[in-house]
């Protein structure tokens, strides 16, 4: 500084100094402003924390490629939802009719959050902890809750790739185990097992052959050693990929989100030359106009929505923090949406191609039982001749034949018809079996696939694609994790990746024991979207009416060099607050409404059949909502009465060039509103102008002192060029 300054001046002078910041750097040496940082905190500067984060800041890994990031997104965000749920909640819901309702709920309340989740991430450069902490300290909680049920969903979302890894090493053989019901001795005869006799071969395959399941949730039944197996090499495969962070996991990506694009277009290929597809994908798309006035298929619309782009989980935010600040973070919410809303049509085209196909195998079987049983009512007089039409050829008996025939007969007995036991044999009836999840990748598709020419192939790449979904995913997943924890403790990457992975596996063998696919269910069902709705309702508050939208708006158009569209302020600020209400509302109906229950595997019985949840599984379920929600209330409170710091209680200004830096700290209460450079701040209190505050080169908006987010993870203000610093 000069020695003739005014400042240096003041220094050797009696005089009071009653000059704001703004005036005292208005006499500062030109300066750049690229290093040049104003700190409003409660904090004194700490020389070396502060070269720290400096150093963090220069050092922060990045994507190596705008291609890698983006595959990134559409890995994490393109996973087994897509093609085990949404065809199922299309044939559901209307057919083609609910692409209507989802297509808009995906514009009015998916890409308006998925891009708010992008921006603050990109703007802020932190992980979930730290941008929440950052924007809104009160609502800090968001960010921890975020944690929390990434690593609920972590724990049996692996389980499903366990179970995947199991059937991808178990088609390498010819035929497949699961194309006929094993055999079993009974003193000198081989008789089929009853179970799968009652059955069918890929079901008793799925529930006895690779969960051996129990007929509870209470029957433990000890571990499925098999699946322990398949469960650790789950948690290995993720721990490798997550090991050097993005590092790692960026290029994993290439090969996890690109594959399943091959294999589904190879399937949708193969698919429509099988006899039946046709069938199939029209079922599928014929609207079913009436479907769209029901508000069921709405909320189960918007659910779809929420969980395809993984919105609250933190991992969006965590892949756009490793981004360039000037990345153009709207074409990439944009890119990622579609591609994933174009990505569940294709894996619906596919799915019920191959559906299709199946139906017509399975109603073929059904007319050659049918006929046999017709046959032999026909020879033991139970039914005439005569009511067999002349044209009909039992040794090629066509659909269309046995339903002019089932229709006679049902016409002329009706009174008996019922003993018969006789079957329509309807494709239509066969279409309509609606299956998803498991049930769709690992019974109804197997079964399909056993009839395919080459079926180890197509099952070895089809259970190849599901856990390269999985995997996917579960990077997203984990670094929602990983990240916060990395970015706000400064623990080592690879210790707490290793640590958390080993944690998990074991947490999770719950999962690999005989009643296990029962607590996948609970969690599946309940532990994520109630807490998730909430999150990401307050993350919404957070920025639009807390931090403020047309703040984070100007923000936008600094980071981006345009300005987004005005449809996002009224979405952020408006519509989708309330869409999101309206959601969390239904489904806490809906859980109300709803006995919380299962789909037990009965083995006396072959079948499946609803059993409720007893009480301690009861108890289980609702610790892990209010486990998952209770970080939100939680840090509100702490911080809300002080009782942890958030910063707001005091305020300190620094002004740092290069390695200087001008500090005020640990003011008082009743100087929180005076910027002065004297020994005894309260001495000679001189009034902060209101309308003066200090910007740096190309800033437009002042910044507000009283109510805007303070602080570092939102304990003070950064006003620099450096990406942490500019939200």
């Amino acid at each position: 500084m000069p020695k003739n300054s005014k400042v240096t001046q003041r220094e050797h002078s009696s005089e009071h100094v009653t000059e704001s910041v703004a005036d005292l750097l208005a006499h500062e040496e030109p300066v750049d402003y690229k290093r040049s940082v104003l700190n409003v905190t409660a904090e004194s500067w700490d020389k070396q924390k502060d070269a720290e984060d400096e150093a963090e800041a220069e050092n922060r890994p990045a994507w190596n490629s705008k291609l890698q990031y983006i595959l990134a997104q559409i890995g994490y965000s393109v996973g087994l939802g897509n093609v085990w749920r949404f065809p199922y909640l299309c044939q559901k819901n209307g057919g083609g009719a609910y692409l209507v309702p989802y297509l808009v709920l995906l514009i009015i309340i998916g890409l308006p959050l998925f891009f708010l989740e992008l921006a603050v991430g990109q703007r802020i450069r932190r992980g979930s902890i730290g941008v929440w902490n950052y924007i809104c300290p009160r609502l800090g909680g968001i960010g921890y809750a975020s944690c929390l049920v990434c690593f609920f969903v972590g724990l049996y979302y692996n389980v499903i790739i366990g179970w995947s890894i199991f059937y991808f090493f178990k088609s390498f053989q010819y035929p497949l185990p699961w194309s006929e019901c094993p055999l079993v001795k009974n003193g000198t005869l081989a008789v089929v097992e009853t179970e799968c006799e009652r059955s069918s071969a890929t079901t008793y395959f799925w529930y006895r052959e690779t969960l051996d399941i129990s007929n509870s949730i209470s029957e433990s039944g000890g571990l499925n050693w098999k699946m322990t197996l398949c469960l650790l090499v789950a948690w290995s495969l993720v721990g490798l990929a997550m090991i050097k962070g993005i590092q790692s996991s960026g290029k994993v990506m290439y090969f996890s989100s690109l594959f399943p694009y091959v294999v589904l277009v190879c399937f949708l290929v193969r698919g429509l030359l099988l006899r039946g597809a046709v069938d199939g994908i029209m079922h599928m798309f014929t609207p079913k106009l009436d479907k769209m006035l029901d508000p069921q298929v709405w909320r189960e619309a918007a659910t779809q929505v929420f969980f395809a782009l993984g919105l609250g989980f933190g991992g969006v935010i965590a892949f756009s923090s490793y981004n360039k600040q000037d990345n153009n973070c709207h074409f990439d919410a944009t890119l990622v949406s579609f591609i994933n809303f174009f990505t569940s049509v294709l894996a619906t085209l596919v799915v019920f191609a191959v559906l299709g196909f199946k139906a017509n195998i399975m109603n073929e079987k059904c007319v050659v039982e049918n006929a046999e049983k017709i046959l032999g009512y026909l020879n033991t007089n139970v039914l005439s001749h005569d009511l067999i039409p002349p044209h009909v050829n039992f040794s090629h008996l066509t659909a269309k034949d046995y339903n002019e025939m089932y229709r006679v007969i049902m016409t002329v007995k009706e009174g008996h018809f019922k003993e018969l036991g006789l079957d329509a044999c309807l494709l239509e009836d066969e279409l309509n079996k609606s299956v998803q999840g498991t049930g769709l990748a690992f019974i109804a598709f197997t079964e399909a696939m056993t009839h395919f020419p080459a079926s180890p192939f197509w099952s070895v790449m089809f259970f190849l694609m599901l856990i390269n979904l999985g995997l996917g995913s579960m990077i997203g997943t984990m670094s929602g994790i990983t990240t916060p924890i990395i970015d706000t403790f400064k623990v080592r990457k690879e210790v707490f990746t290793v640590g958390c992975c080993i944690f998990a596996f074991l947490v999770g063998l719950i999962f690999v024991q005989r009643s296990g696919n029962y607590f996948v269910t609970m969690f599946d069902d309940y532990s994520a979207t109630l807490p998730l709705t909430v999150v990401v309702i307050l993350e919404n508050i957070a920025v639009a009416w807390i931090y403020g939208t047309k703040k984070f708006m100007q923000e936008l158009t600094e980071m981006l060099g345009f300005r987004p569209y005005q449809f996002y302020y009224y979405t952020w600020k408006y519509v989708s607050p309330i869409c999101m209400a309206v959601l969390m509302t239904a489904s806490v109906i809906q859980l109300g409404v709803s006995p919380p229950g299962y789909s037990a595997w009965i083995r006396e019985e072959a079948a499946e059949k609803f059993l409720f949840y007893p009480t301690w599984a009861m108890a289980i379920l609702i610790s892990l909502i209010i486990l998952a929600s209770l970080p939100l209330p939680l840090v509100f409170i702490l911080r809300q009465f002080h009782l942890v710091s958030d910063g707001s209680n005091a305020l300190s200004v620094t002004y740092k060039k290069g390695r200087m830096m001008k500090d005020i700290s640990n003011l008082e209460d009743n100087d929180e509103t005076r910027f002065i450079l004297s020994k005894v701040p309260s001495e000679t209190p001189s009034p902060m102008p209101t309308h003066r505050s200090y910007l740096g080169p190309g800033s437009n908006s002042p910044m507000e002192m009283s109510n805007a987010p303070n602080g570092r993870y939102g304990s003070g203000y950064l006003l620099a060029s450096t990406p942490e610093s500019e939200l």
